[in-house]
Parts: structure tokens; C-alpha cells; sequence
């Protein structure tokens, strides 16, 4: 009995990853792998559902997908710290170099996609080391602050003391003006230089702005709670949790996104409106994000959905090898050293490409699977984590 609740934790999770490299394949590719060109010449019905596949997309997995990765990374090394210590070995330093393997795939995933989340994850994921040694309603305490995005406070406080203060346009904006520079050019090695220069820049003053590095460190530690409960291992306790869970996100989601939706006309203060809507933003994306995750994992457990949901655990197991190999299929595509395909493709076509590209790449995990128990970077990761 023990080892099939085994199984089945380990499946979902696989499953949720596996929604959120698909998810995550399909949003990139509307976005051209962050080239925001948009087409004039093409069809008036097609920008008319551009525009809905655009807002759709969006609307499910912008902000939620990356937020599942990271509560997946928080959930992994729990189990993986539960694993060694059962065996009486520690690993918080063993982690450590894992972290700095990972940055090294992020390096060279960022060559290809400045938008790269793994060098991210690896700088965040050392915070994790000291703070998995405190208790865990200590740990709670920090991930909720974190998730409140307490330097955006600070900000807030200062807007609203200053509401007539002007505002520039978000640094980071400057540097993504940059970027068709080198990305929109014939030259591979231009655009690899770009991106891990000017790109980088951007993507991290992005995060920064946007609070995402506190709200990273929080998904790791919720996701870490997670693991160490084992409420992915299916049992009365867990199926309590995610129906509660589910509810309460749900609650919360809605009038979240309905003040986002009303933020212009609630608050006229242009410096004001800027914090409250990342504060928001942030808070809203999380409360559908666990409203995807309860409801993938509860949904898992009827037997006839559950089947169909496994079509999502071959990516979830290679999802190291599927994050970067999307990354260098998109920019052949996409990008102006490939096929330049951003010149010509709407949303309507973007998440078409999406598609085939989730239809190959599941076919081939698939096949992957069936010789293989991990993806390529997974079994190189998993190697050179314990030399």
C-alpha cells in the first residue's frame, strides 16, 4: 500500500510539471520567446482572434505557470533532503553544487533565450539551504511575508506620500529596447552575446521590479511545507487540504482579479497604481496558481481522468531537457539567426507552432520513456550531482 501511494505522489508531480512545461511552451510561443511584434499585414479576423487566444493565454498561465515550476522546486528538495536523511547522509551541500550545475544550465539556456528562469532558481534556490533548518512555522511566517512583496510595500508607502510624483517607463524596458538589436539580425553569435548581456540584464531587472525574487524564494518555501508534509501522497489528510485549498483560492481569485481588472479607474495616482497592481498582480497569479495545482492534483485521483492526465508526466519527467530544448527550438524559429518567424506570426499561429511543437515533443518523451527513467539533462544533472 505504501508503495503505491508512493507512485501515485510521485506521478502527480510529474503530472503538474508536465502542465507547466506545456503550459509554459505554449505562452512563449505567442510571445515569439519574448519578441513583442505583432504583425500589421495580416487578415482582420485573424487579429481579431489573435487578440482572444492573446488574452486567454494569458489570463491561465501568465504568472502561473512559472509559479507552479517554483513550488515543484520547493516540493523536490524536500523529498530530496527527506531522502538523505532517512539514509543518514546530509545533503544541504550536495544541493549547493546541484544549484550551481543548474546556474550553468541556465547559462547556457540563456544564450539562447534571454527569458531563461534556471540561472534565477539557482541564485534564489541557496536561500533555501539555511532557511530549510528552521522549524516550519518559521519557515510559513517567511513565505507569506515574502508573498506579501514587502520591498513593493515600501515603495507603496513612499508613492503615496508623493501621489503627484511623475514616474519614468521600468528600467528594464530600456534594455528590452535593446533587443532588436542582435535578435532581430541574421548573426547567431550576435544574439547569443546579446542575450547574455543586455538581455540578462533586462530579464533580471524585470524580475526585480516586478517582485518576483520575493515571491520565488516564497513559492520554494510553500512548495518545500509541501513536500515535507507529503500532501502530494495521496491520503485523507492531503484530500482535505486540496479541497480546502481549492476553495479558498478560488474565493480569493476572484475579487483579486476583478480589482486588477478596475485598478485604471479605482486609483488615478499613476505611482500609486504602479505598486498596488504588481502587490495584486502577484497576489492573483497565486491564488489561480493553487487553484491549478489542487485542482490537477484531486482531479488525478478519479481513475478515468487520471489516464488522460498522464499524458503530462513524460514531459514532467525531462522537464529540465524540455525547458531548454524549447528555448532553442523557439529561437530557430522565431528568432532572425533562424527563421525569423516573428515577422509574420500572430498569437493565432504562435500558439498553432505551440502546439505541434508539444505534439512532437510528447511523442518523443514518450519514446524517451520507454528506454529511459530521466531525460538527457536530467540523467546529466542527476550524474554530476553525485560525483
Amino acid at each position: 500500500m505504501d508503495s503505491e501511494k508512493t507512485k501515485s505522489r510521485i506521478d502527480i508531480l510529474d503530472v503538474i510539471r508536465g502542465f507547466a512545461i506545456v503550459s509554459i511552451m505554449l505562452l512563449h510561443n505567442i510571445e515569439h520567446f519574448d519578441v513583442y511584434f505583432f504583425p500589421e499585414n495580416l487578415p482582420t479576423w485573424i487579429k481579431s482572434l489573435d487578440k482572444i487566444i492573446w488574452d486567454s493565454m494569458f489570463f491561465m498561465f501568465a504568472g502561473k505557470s512559472y509559479a507552479i515550476f517554483a513550488l515543484m522546486f520547493g516540493v523536490t528538495f524536500a523529498i530530496q533532503l527527506t531522502n538523505q536523511q532517512n539514509k543518514g547522509k546530509s545533503f544541504r551541500a550536495r544541493f549547493a553544487w546541484r544549484l550551481f550545475l543548474l546556474l550553468g544550465f541556465g547559462v547556457i539556456n540563456s544564450a539562447f533565450f534571454q527569458g531563461d528562469i534556471l540561472a534565477i532558481y539557482a541564485v534564489v534556490g541557496i536561500l533555501l539551504i539555511p532557511l530549510s533548518m528552521l522549524n516550519e512555522k518559521a519557515i510559513l511566517i517567511i513565505a507569506s511575508f515574502l508573498m506579501l512583496l514587502p520591498f513593493e510595500w515600501w515603495n507603496l508607502v513612499h508613492a503615496i506620500q508623493n501621489p503627484a510624483q511623475q514616474i519614468n517607463d521600468p528600467i528594464s524596458w530600456t534594455y528590452f529596447g535593446n533587443m532588436m538589436q542582435y535578435i532581430g539580425n541574421d548573426s547567431f553569435y550576435d544574439t547569443v552575446v546579446g542575450n547574455l548581456t543586455n538581455g540578462k540584464i533586462a530579464v533580471m531587472l524585470w524580475n526585480w521590479e516586478n517582485g518576483r525574487f520575493f515571491s520565488i524564494l516564497s513559492l520554494f518555501l510553500f512548495g518545500f511545507i509541501l513536500g515535507k508534509r507529503n500532501l502530494f501522497q495521496w491520503s485523507d489528510t492531503s484530500k482535505q487540504f486540496w479541497k480546502k485549498a481549492l476553495v479558498i483560492a478560488a474565493i480569493a481569485f476572484i475579487p483579486l482579479f476583478l480589482v486588477q481588472q478596475k485598478l485604471d479607474t479605482l486609483i488615478e495616482s499613476d505611482i500609486i497604481r504602479r505598486s498596488v497592481s504588481t502587490i495584486e498582480v502577484a497576489w492573483t497569479n497565486f491564488a489561480f496558481m493553487i487553484v491549478l495545482v489542487s485542482s490537477l492534483t484531486l482531479l488525478f485521483q478519479k481513475e478515468a481522468l487520471r489516464k488522460k492526465l498522464m499524458y503530462f508526466s513524460a514531459f514532467g519527467r525531462m522537464s529540465l531537457s524540455n525547458y531548454v530544448v524549447q528555448s532553442i527550438v523557439g529561437a530557430t524559429i522565431y528568432y532572425g539567426w533562424g527563421f525569423g518567424m516573428y515577422r509574420y506570426t500572430g498569437a493565432t499561429y504562435g500558439v498553432l507552432i505551440g502546439l505541434v511543437s508539444v505534439l512532437i515533443m510528447g511523442k518523443l518523451c514518450a519514446k524517451w520513456a520507454q528506454h529511459f527513467k530521466q531525460g538527457p539533462l536530467e540523467t546529466l544533472w542527476h550524474k554530476a550531482t553525485w560525483i
